[in-house]
């Protein structure tokens, strides 16, 4: 929605014509992943203060604590969240860049969202049997990685395969905000008929001259 907006204003334009568009592309991704993080904490501690009021001791006491332990636990947590949600959002963006209308962004949206709920699925199937070929397959794909993962570090104590899972996550986030940003910055520059570049080139002698004065 906001790169449907700053597409219409010609605002996207402007911005691709001061900066890479690769840096604007990141920018809104690592903005929409910390405003997330964000949310989450505040929901997390409000949840936490209200089952240290509510639940009692020995009941949580009793609650099993996942192989790798709960500080562990809770690291990996928010690594894998962010690396799914920068695969996802990846995509989400490279959809926004594509689409001029909020038709257009639901139409092209509704394959995305149906997979997370058939990749969500896959994980869960596969986190009863971390070590069986489906466990693996979900361990390697990437967009299921990470929930597979999270689940093998709740039963598994073992922390080179989630070193592993780590390094091939990023790689992969880096290779789908490669290609999703290579779409984006195509996307950009095509919505204004090369308006950004033609201004660009105009600005740089201008700015030159203004300099040598």
């Amino acid at each position: 929605s906001q790169l449907i907006e700053e597409k219409s204003n010609k605002v996207i334009e402007v911005l691709a014509a001061a900066v890479p568009v690769d840096a604007i592309f990141l920018g809104k991704l690592f903005a929409m992943l910390a405003m997330s993080l964000v949310g989450i904490a505040v929901w997390a501690a409000a949840a936490i203060t209200g089952i240290a009021l509510l639940v009692p001791p020995e009941a949580l006491a009793r609650l099993p604590a996942p192989a790798v332990g709960w500080p562990a636990f809770g690291l990996l947590g928010v690594l894998y969240f962010a690396m799914s949600y920068l695969l996802i959002g990846a995509a989400f963006l490279g959809i926004g860049s594509q689409a001029s209308t909020v038709r257009q962004v639901q139409t092209l949206s509704m394959p995305v969202t149906m997979a997370q709920v058939f990749i969500f699925a896959f994980a869960s199937v596969a986190a009863t049997n971390p070590d069986s070929t489906l466990g693996i397959a979900a361990a390697v794909f990437p967009l299921s990685s990470p929930f597979a993962m999270l689940a093998r570090a709740a039963e598994s104590a073992a922390w080179w395969p989630h070193l592993l899972a780590i390094v091939w996550q990023a790689l992969s986030v880096t290779l789908i905000l490669k290609l999703a940003a290579k779409l984006f910055r195509r996307s950009v520059l095509k919505s204004g008929g090369g308006g950004a570049r033609r201004w660009f080139r105009r600005a740089r002698p201008q700015a030159a001259a203004t300099a040598r004065s």
